[in-house]
């Protein structure tokens, strides 16, 4: 198969989660530990950090990435979902895994995914240990796909566990209040191995204490540390992703990373890395800002990092996914603001019709557009230099102008 015929092949054998929402998930490691046998356990021939959350868990990634490279080392990056190409989410030193190495793996593994019915996320993890363990990586950052406990990721031992944060996302897998989320996500947290804790969060810090018990493993919240770090990333909400990925270097054993690879780490994420679509600046005059942030937690921070921005007018493109809770998110945006409704060109993409409508409710008023490419180019033709667009509320509303 080609390229092309690989992806198409891949995306179709069970509905992926990130386009096509519950259906998708499966609450079992069954099918990866088996992969992970027929590939011969690819994952214990490199050392991994595990990082879980619900917000930040992707910059804080790229960050213990950037930090490891500066210090010479060999390092993969595992993270999800991508924005434009499917090879983003497999990285080596922040190249991309190339195309041929993707169609080849599938071809080679085909009968043993179709017989065992592997879903896409699963097949994807495969494909990034075997690659890993293949190309003899030191380190690699795995980001948790989706909760933890039972993510296809989780049949790692890693040096160290983080989990940045917890906060009301995917309730409809991981349960309904943020104990439940937590118990979940600590779902990484493994025997006698450290775990740094992003924000310590009174609601739920029972729940990691009491695992951490069970587990004999030390716990560290980066929140309580005082220094603060510089970073190329933009956005003042980095700062407590900044600590989290300081801490999580500090919990390193055999790896020697001095105070410059730290501070040149955090300070050349995007070059060593990569990384878009966090509080992405694309252009000057008008300003366009477009940011992934999607939950309520993320919104709110990405939010009040806006209303810093001086404006005549605010112009918001905006698109959701149709399981996204938009009455928890409604009334975080600014009513004084001009909206462009539109539809992430995806199944779970929410209608601009319903959109629009559910905005009216929250006072947020604007037009409806039939693709987020319209929208975006609506926003810029109506705009002026002095105006800011923002580009928003779903991975792939952002994906799409990027």
């Amino acid at each position: 198969m080609t390229y092309k015929e690989t992806l198409d092949w891949m995306f179709a054998q069970l509905p992926m989660y990130q386009r096509e929402g519950k259906t998708a998930f499966k609450k079992d490691l069954t099918n990866i530990l088996a992969f992970s046998k027929e590939l011969n356990f690819p994952e214990k021939k490199f050392k991994t950090i595990h990082v879980g959350g619900t917000n930040g868990k992707g910059s804080t990634s790229h960050m213990l990435a950037s930090i490891l490279q500066e210090a010479g080392y060999k390092v993969g990056l595992y993270t999800s979902p991508h924005l434009k190409n499917f090879t983003e989410r497999i990285r080596i030193n922040g190249k991309e895994i190339t195309k041929r190495k993707v169609s080849s793996f599938i071809n080679k593994n085909k009968v043993f995914l179709e017989k065992q019915k592997l879903s896409f996320f699963e097949m994807t993890v495969g494909l990034a240990f075997d690659y890993f363990a293949k190309e003899k990586v030191d380190i690699a950052i795995i980001e948790v796909g989706l909760g933890g406990k039972l993510d296809s990721t989780n049949i790692i031992t890693p040096e160290v566990s983080v989990i940045t944060n917890i906060g009301l996302d995917h309730t409809q897998f991981l349960g309904e209040t943020l104990p439940e989320i937590a118990f979940e996500k600590a779902g990484i947290i493994k025997n006698n191995i450290p775990v740094v804790i992003g924000e310590e969060q009174e609601e739920v810090k029972q729940v990691f204490l009491k695992k951490v018990k069970e587990t004999s493993s030390d716990i560290i919240f980066a929140s309580d540390i005082k220094e603060s770090y510089k970073t190329d990333l933009l956005g003042d909400y980095q700062q407590k992703n900044t600590k989290t990925a300081v801490v999580a270097i500090q919990q390193l054993k055999d790896f020697t990373i001095s105070q410059e690879n730290i501070k040149n780490g955090l300070l050349k994420v995007v070059e060593n890395t990569n990384l878009k679509g966090r509080w992405q600046i694309l252009q000057e005059e008008p300003k366009i800002i477009c940011d992934t942030a999607h939950n309520k937690e993320g919104l709110q921070i990405v939010l009040n990092q806006l209303e810093k921005e001086k404006y005549e007018k605010l112009h918001i493109v905006l698109g959701v996914v149709s399981d996204k809770k938009v009455e928890e998110i409604f009334p975080l945006f600014p009513k004084d603001a001009i909206y462009y409704f539109c539809k992430p060109n995806i199944p779970r993409g929410l209608s601009e019709e319903v959109l629009q409508e559910k905005a009216k409710e929250f006072n947020l008023f604007g037009k409806k557009y039939s693709s987020v490419e319209k929208a975006y180019s609506y926003a810029l033709n109506n705009a002026n230099q002095q105006d800011i667009i923002y580009v928003g509320g779903s991975t792939f509303v952002v994906a799409e102008i990027i």
